[in-house]
Formats: C-alpha cells, sequence, structure tokens
C-alpha cells in the first residue's frame, strides 16, 4: 500500500472540510516513534495534538485496556454505573486544584467538557452570559465554536452563533497586550454588552493552545479570580491542551496561587482513548438535576481503564519533572538558534508547552511562510511538527514527555538544521 494511493481513496471518499496535515499514513507507532505504510520512520513532536504525553501504546495504558476489554467495554455508566468511573473521579479530584470538597464528570471529548462546563455554570448561577477570551479555542460544536476566539478555520461558513458570548483580550507581551488592557476589555463588555450581574462564567486557557502557547501572566489570573469573587462569576480553567504534567504540573493551573471553580480537560488524561472530564466544586458540580449532565459514552470503561493507567505512568515516571527538563532544554536549543535565526521574534515555555513564534525580520508582521518552510524542513528530515497561534506563525511541541533522550537530541538537531535553512 502506498501514501499516494490511500491520498486518492481519501479524497474521493472524505469531505475537504476535514483537513488533512501530512501526507503520509499512519501504520504503527511505540513511544515518540510512528511508521508509515511505506515502512518510513518518523519522529512525532505532535502527538496526536497533545494527547499521548505518555507516548504511543504505553506498555501499562495497553495492560490497563487490554484488561478492561476481557471484562466489559460498555454499560453506559448512567445505567450500569461501574467502580472505575468513581476510582477515577476520586484520583482527580484529590489531584485538581480546586479549592475545598471536589466532584468530577466525564465525557468523551473536549468540547462535551467545555459545554457541560458552561452547562453546569449557568445553572449553579442561573445566569447566561459567559465570557471567553480572542485567540482561545475551546471545541467545534457550535456553543464552543461560540467560545472559540479564532474565525479560521473553525467558524467560517457555520453561523449563526449562540448567545451570550462575550470575548475579551488575552493578555500578550509581543503584540503589546498588557494585564491592565485585557482586564478593562472586561470592563468594556460589561458596560457595553452585558451586566457582570448577568455573566455565569469566565472561561480561559492558563496557556493558550490554538491561540500560539500564550501564557497567562499570574496577575492577570488575581485579577480575573477577584473580578469573579466580586461579580459572583465562576471562574473555569480550560486545561483539555495543558493538562496532565505538559506544563510541568499536572495541571497548568498549580503554576498559580489562585484556584478556579472548574477546570475541563481531555487530551491526554486517557493516553490516546477517547475521555474528557470536568472537576469542580462539589457544589457547583452538583448544580445540574439529575440526568441533567452524561452521555452515552460518557467514561467509557475502556477509556477509564487508560486514564487510570495514565495517571499511574506520570507518577511512577516522574513525567511532571521530565516536562521540566525537556522543556528547559528545547528552549536552551531554541535560544541558540535565535543568534542565527532572525525571523525567531519569541520563545514561550512554561514545561513541555513550548512555542517559537516567527516574524519578517524585515516589516516585523507575523511570517506563516517562515514557519511552513520550518514545517517542511523538519518533516522532510522526519520530524513531524505542529504549528498554531491566530496568524499561523507559531511552531507548537508536543512531543511525549516519555521520549527517550537520544531521539529527543536527534529531533532538535532537526530542528536546529530547519530553522537555520
Amino acid at each position: 500500500m502506498k501514501n499516494a494511493e490511500l491520498n486518492q481513496r481519501r479524497l474521493a471518499a472524505t469531505p475537504r472540510g476535514i483537513g488533512v496535515m501530512c501526507g503520509f499514513y499512519a501504520e504503527r507507532a511505540e513511544n515518540a516513534t510512528l511508521w508509515d505504510v511505506e515502512g518510513n520512520e518518523v519522529i512525532d513532536f505532535a502527538a496526536g495534538i497533545a494527547v499521548l504525553n505518555t507516548g504511543h501504546r504505553h506498555p501499562k495504558v495497553i495492560a490497563a485496556i487490554e484488561k478492561q476489554l476481557n471484562a466489559f467495554t460498555h454499560t453506559a455508566y448512567q445505567i450500569v454505573p461501574y467502580e472505575s468511573y468513581i476510582a477515577l473521579a476520586e484520583r482527580i479530584n484529590q489531584r485538581a486544584p480546586i479549592e475545598g470538597a471536589c466532584k468530577t464528570a466525564f465525557f468523551t471529548t473536549g468540547a462535551e467538557a467545555v459545554e457541560n462546563a458552561v452547562k453546569i455554570a449557568r445553572a449553579y448561577t442561573g445566569r447566561p452570559g459567559v465570557i471567553t477570551f480572542g485567540g482561545g479555542f475551546h471545541g467545534r460544536t457550535y456553543m464552543t465554536m461560540a467560545l472559540t476566539g479564532k474565525v479560521a478555520p473553525y467558524k467560517l461558513g457555520f453561523g449563526p452563533f449562540p448567545g451570550s458570548v462575550f470575548h475579551g483580550q488575552y493578555p500578550n507581551a509581543l503584540y503589546g497586550v498588557s494585564t491592565e488592557d485585557a482586564m478593562n476589555s472586561l470592563e468594556r463588555i460589561f458596560k457595553a454588552d452585558i451586566d457582570a450581574k448577568q455573566v455565569a462564567a469566565i472561561v480561559l486557557e492558563p496557556v493558550q493552545g490554538e491561540g500560539g502557547f500564550n501564557i497567562a501572566p499570574p496577575e492577570f489570573m488575581q485579577a480575573l479570580r477577584a473580578l469573579c469573587d466580586q461579580q459572583g462569576i465562576l471562574l473555569i480553567a480550560d486545561e483539555v491542551q495543558t493538562g496532565f504534567a505538559r506544563t510541568g504540573t499536572l495541571f497548568a493551573m498549580e503554576h498559580y496561587t489562585v484556584k478556579p471553580d472548574l477546570i475541563t480537560m481531555a487530551k491526554s488524561l486517557a493516553g490516546g482513548m477517547p475521555l474528557s472530564a470536568v472537576a469542580g466544586r462539589a457544589e457547583v458540580m452538583d448544580a445540574p438535576a439529575p440526568g441533567g449532565l452524561g452521555g452515552t459514552y460518557a467514561g467509557n470503561p475502556l477509556a477509564v481503564a487508560s486514564a487510570l493507567a495514565v495517571l499511574e505512568v506520570i507518577e511512577e515516571e516522574q513525567l511532571c519533572q521530565r516536562s521540566q527538563r525537556l522543556g528547559q532544554h528545547l528552549v536552551e536549543v531554541l535560544q541558540q538558534a535565535r543568534k542565527h535565526c532572525p525571523a525567531i521574534a519569541d520563545i514561550r515555555a512554561k514545561g513541555s508547552m513550548v512555542a517559537v513564534e516567527f516574524n519578517d525580520p524585515a516589516t516585523g508582521k507575523p511570517s506563516p511562510e517562515f514557519t511552513r518552510q520550518v514545517q517542511q524542513k523538519a518533516q522532510e528530515e522526519g520530524l513531524l511538527l505542529l504549528s498554531c497561534g491566530v496568524n499561523g506563525n507559531v511552531i507548537r511541541f508536543l512531543y511525549p514527555l516519555t521520549i527517550p533522550d537520544a531521539q529527543f537530541n536527534q529531533a532538535l538537531a532537526i530542528l536546529s538544521r530547519a530553522l537555520v535553512h
């Protein structure tokens, strides 16, 4: 079977709306390595878009899924419950940076988790409004498209979107947006669009994913928490991409002194199996009536078994500490490359959530062209990289945290060559 042949079949069988980045097709994978159908080897710095922090096919994850597979695959938790769901909720309740007693509900996708967090916030507060931020990404369903602060490609041709959703500015030092500017943008929303007393929740990513790995300054998070407390608004941390050791702590919110009321999570929670969750203050989580939350596949037993194994692997293999070490090494390599690559405008990092932004040295404007060239050059040498950012001019690094040191160094050597092409 050849990649070109499969590509022709894909074009004939599937719609163009499902954009595909790579021209090669996966046949098998192990930890941080992919092999395509023609036997070519690729170092995977995409990890299924931040899903494989514990790598492809971790032995513990495979064993957990196989054991559950031999017991049962589905009952629908809301019909016939099972102990593993409760055990996973207990584990997350212990670890989630939530004030006081915590409860957790499981769903299937990140978008589902965010939608349910909004449902919970509206049920608890009795208010309709939701505020998010420009550059944020929260999903592809109608509510989460409304929340997402990036038009192309996520919103093109799909409107109108649900109402009572408003977008503030997210701090961005590179483009001169301060914490004060961001907080002032919320005040403008309260004056021009919706009374603060009608806002149920403020939703933000502690580190914006699709938006370019922009990191929320500590003073911004503190100001948001103070505003929410003053106005009776819930603070929701969208940790779908930042969770599970990616930033050097299990949750990115652990880097801040304040705590959110609700946290959404998915991606690396279950090591490649579809599972998401909302964790939050017990009284908030209990606001919806019985039957108000759930889903046919929500908390699927195979995915739950995988997630329990993932949490064990993160702890046993000290992946939070490893995340910090690998991220620091990558930043050093990028800083070295910056001396020979004038297109590098910024390097941002929180643990292994690392990004490099490219601007045209002559104009200072974002350079998606240079970004694509870096991606292409790296891929020609067998390194898979993802771009992001509102202007498509950011490379983000999402390697498995379990990647062997020798392979990591090999990848960084490829990256260095790609940056000075």
